[in-house]
């Protein structure tokens, strides 16, 4: 082994689990943080993702080489806090310029004890994961690269650490970042004041806030309740629909969540799911999920509509697909098709991945990606139309 360190102690390294190593600059706070890697191809909206629950324990590539530019404000964010494990980016902005600016993102980083590395090749970073698929990694920079006599350690340290962090295939997150206290979004825009047309309950599995915004801004009431929430105590809020939300982790872990949505299917209500509600879904009707190689996560991925033929440019976060067959409509699998007939609505033209359920015989429908969509595109947003004229198909009995 080289006598020579494998970096300086003023620098920050990436480890890969596969043994991998770029070595930069810090950014964002000092420190230590493991998780699994992953890309966004988003060439805007760095806030955006930077606050999506679904991005819990995980290490975010930017692949927009330059980030930062706009700073931060208090308005964009999608929750309360910064989810990310961690951050890697090419070459973070010097200077904030931009009128809605409140200060810059590798101070909001360092605030909220982000740990960063900046200044590596991200797109040999992207490359190699595409190929190989997202894995675990660490991103170490200051103290947590010293030993105790405060020389920098060896690769080998630093791969247990990255070893030793629990794999995403098999962990239960959603209620990590789920609300812990009810809250209602009242209706806004040109229904700002008025009685709801609609009441929708939306199950908060790690819930972006444009979400219920867009439902507010169609009418709608939206209590956004824990993922512990009983089936009865959700009957109680009286809703008109119901709504499972995105989130972070492997939906083969959410056993009581699929049991829930079984019970919402059972008793009739208009159901919609968006991300890992899609997910939930699939495996509410009797399909399988499974871990795609690298995901889908940006702003950027065209995805078909299967009942108007129209394509769309959507914004997605998701690591994890539910195997559906495609073409076809088919007896949802669950106790030998219960739920009737259902088929895949969309598809993601750049590989065929299952992006939309569409029930036939009961008012359900959910999708993969995100049509609420903060920092755009927003080609999806009829999804929540769709939403609205179930319930309302609902309340008149068709």
């Amino acid at each position: 082994m080289s006598d020579k360190p494998i970096c300086d102690q003023n620098e920050a390294i990436l480890v890969l689990e596969d043994g991998q190593v770029y070595v930069g600059e810090p950014y964002g706070a000092e420190g230590k943080t493991t998780g699994e890697i992953v890309f966004a191809t988003a060439m805007t909206g760095y806030q955006e993702t930077l606050t999506d629950p679904s991005y819990d324990r995980q290490i975010v590539v930017q692949t927009f080489p330059h980030i930062g530019d706009t700073g931060v404000n208090s308005e964009d964010p999608e929750s309360a806090r910064i989810w990310v494990a961690g951050y890697v980016v090419r070459d973070p902005s010097p200077n904030v310029s931009n009128w809605r600016a409140e200060g810059s993102l590798d101070d909001d980083l360092t605030k909220q004890g982000i740990v960063g590395i900046s200044g590596i090749d991200t797109r040999k970073l992207v490359r190699h994961l595409r190929s190989a698929g997202v894995m675990r990694a660490g991103v170490f920079s200051g103290e947590a690269l010293l030993d105790a006599k405060g020389k920098v350690k060896e690769l080998d340290e630093f791969l247990a650490d990255v070893k030793a962090t629990a794999q995403m295939q098999g962990l239960s997150l959603y209620e990590e970042v789920s609300t812990k206290e009810a809250y209602t979004i009242e209706p806004c825009g040109e229904f700002e004041g008025k009685e709801p047309l609609y009441t929708v309950a939306a199950v908060d599995l790690g819930i972006k806030a444009m979400t219920p915004h867009r439902m507010a801004e169609r009418g709608c009431r939206v209590h956004v309740v824990p993922s512990n929430i009983t089936f009865e105590q959700l009957q109680e809020l009286n809703p008109d629909g119901v709504f499972f939300s995105n989130g972070p982790g492997d939906p083969e872990q959410a056993g009581p969540e699929v049991e829930l949505l079984r019970k919402v299917l059972d008793a009739g209500y208009p159901f919609f799911g968006i991300c890992f509600g899609n997910q939930l879904l699939g495996r509410a009707l009797g399909f399988g999920t499974y871990k795609l190689k690298f995901g889908h996560r940006g702003i950027n991925q065209p995805v078909k509509d299967m009942t108007t033929g129209k394509i769309e440019i959507t914004a997605h976060n998701h690591g994890f697909a539910v195997d559906a067959p495609i073409g076809q409509t088919v007896d949802a699998p669950f106790e030998n098709g219960k739920y009737g007939k259902v088929f895949v609505s969309h598809i993601d033209l750049n590989d065929n991945v299952v992006e939309g359920l569409q029930c036939v015989d009961i008012p359900a429908f959910s999708v993969q990606y995100h049509p609420e969509a903060a920092a755009g595109p927003h080609d999806a947003a009829y999804l929540f139309d769709r939403f609205v004229e179930l319930m309302k198909n609902s309340k008149e009995g068709k």
